[in-house]
């Protein structure tokens, strides 16, 4: 199974009045471990990037320019999410300035859907903690995640950040605990789970000796002597 986890920084909110991606961070998971293999790198948008935005992650205009375009970059981008998971916190956002980049290159560009799944950890985690705070950094506060390196957010840290998030929240033994209306709603989420096999071995019991029953009844006395 392979996972990307994703993120992106953008100089705006809106892909509709022509905000672009500036920064694309990603980190590559095999069978929910990270492999080291990551994609990075910075964008000039050929545009102005809002206030709001440069209060967020600190990529001025400046640091931009000479960094290569989005179309440079598509063909790289798109083989390392092809065929794999996305995880994105938050995915309808980023996913929607991904797809206006593509949709910007000539010819017939593919949309995000037609690369890969997708699945977003922010909608896995409302529906794990309803009326809980499900930002990234609750999370890490939840999972005792370290994000002291998440001074300002940018789009690499930050996947290698929600990595870590994304395997403590989905890691135990969810498959055996949950409903099967739960496991709908998670699947739509894009959580897989895997049926427990029809014939499995049978557990080995293994009884105590003579000898370690009678060491616990020892212990036992020695307890309540101690309580009384």
């Amino acid at each position: 199974m392979r996972q990307i986890v994703l993120d992106t920084e953008t100089t705006g909110l809106e892909p509709e009045q022509g905000h672009r991606v500036i920064e694309i961070g990603a980190v590559e998971l095999i069978d929910r471990e990270l492999t080291g293999e990551t994609f990075h790198t910075y964008l000039n948008p050929q545009r102005e990037i809002d206030e709001g935005a440069l209060q967020v992650h600190g990529i001025d205009a400046d640091f931009l320019a000479d960094k290569p375009l989005f179309g440079d970059i598509s063909e790289a981008f798109v083989a390392f999410i092809r065929e794999a998971e996305l995880v994105i916190h938050n995915a309808p956002f980023d996913v929607a300035f991904l797809d206006r980049e593509l949709s910007l290159l000539p010819g017939s560009a593919p949309q995000i859907s037609d690369l890969c799944k997708v699945t977003d950890s922010l909608a896995l985690a409302r529906h794990k903690y309803p009326g809980q705070k499900n930002s990234l950094d609750a999370l890490c506060r939840r999972f005792d995640v370290d994000n002291s390196a998440r001074e300002r957010h940018g789009a690499l840290t930050d996947a290698e950040i929600l990595a870590e998030v994304y395997l403590a929240m989905t890691g135990g033994q969810t498959a055996l605990f949950t409903s099967p209306q739960e496991r709908e709603i998670e699947a739509g989420a894009g959580l897989k789970f895997e049926p427990l096999p029809a014939s499995r071995p049978r557990l080995k019991v293994v009884q105590a000796s003579a000898q370690e029953l009678a060491e616990h009844e020892r212990m036992m006395a020695v307890i309540a002597e101690g309580v009384g």
